[in-house]
């Protein structure tokens, strides 16, 4: 799939409604941050104001609806979380990717190739090189690539291994035509929450490390720099190593 090294550490963790309730409470940062890294001009300001339901002038209609998008998205997750009822499958994740990529991809909701574009295939620019993911018309090895990489990451313990895992997955094999990344962030989210973990928001001013990295990731699928950067970005807490129990001399 991609190369990272085990992470042997372990997490303080809390009541699931307590992730939701932060998450909720962080709801504006979350949005803000997510259509930042789509180069949404919405400032932070104005993104609350959205979410408040008042309309903000001076902007594309476009920008306008990726905000509302990823409102969406997150009372999608909050829903699913709550209600016990999130899941790492395909089906959770085009959920995902039909709110997030609506009216912004050329096709959403759906794996490349599934839909009427049979053919065309969007590659990652990374500057000076692209990278090309499996082609669209091989549906049938994208869909493989999926159930393999699944079956893989659900065999991983460490929630926080297991959502960072699915995070660089999603985003590297580029399952849609666009809305790869978002899509992936929330279902990286929704395992940390159900595990009684908070969500991960990656910060504006962050904004530019996390492209450089993300590009290295697609260069080198070592994936072990992204996860520390990742980590970084959290609120995770170490838990405590548990102390060896002495053994009684008789």
């Amino acid at each position: 799939m991609f190369n990272i090294k085990n992470k042997e550490f372990l997490f303080e963790t809390v009541p699931i409604r307590n992730t939701v309730w932060h998450y909720r409470q962080s709801m504006p940062e979350f949005v803000w941050s997510d259509s930042s890294l789509e180069n949404n001009p919405f400032s932070f300001v104005e993104v609350k104001t959205l979410l408040d339901g008042v309309t903000v002038g001076g902007h594309k209609l476009s920008d306008m609806q990726q905000i509302l998008n990823l409102k969406r998205a997150n009372e999608l997750l909050i829903k699913l979380v709550l209600e016990n009822k999130f899941e790492l499958n395909k089906e959770t994740f085009c959920r995902f990717n039909e709110i997030v990529a609506f009216e912004e991809a050329l096709e959403w909701g759906c794996f490349r190739g599934e839909g009427q574009e049979k053919h065309y295939t969007p590659y990652v620019n990374l500057g000076e090189t692209v990278f090309k993911p499996i082609s669209t018309a091989n549906n049938n090895l994208l869909n493989q690539t999926f159930e393999n990489g699944l079956q893989e990451i659900n065999q991983i313990s460490n929630p926080v291994e297991k959502a960072f895992s699915f995070f660089l997955f999603g985003s590297l094999n580029q399952f849609f035509f666009d809305g790869n990344k978002r899509s992936s962030r929330y279902i990286m989210n929704g395992i940390l929450m159900s595990n009684g973990l908070n969500p991960v928001s990656i910060p504006v001013n962050r904004k530019q490390e996390f492209n450089e990295k993300m590009i290295r990731f697609y260069q080198t699928q070592d994936g072990n720099e992204m996860f520390d950067f990742l980590l970084s970005c959290s609120t995770l807490t170490l838990a405590p190593k548990p102390s060896r129990t002495p053994k009684m001399k008789r």
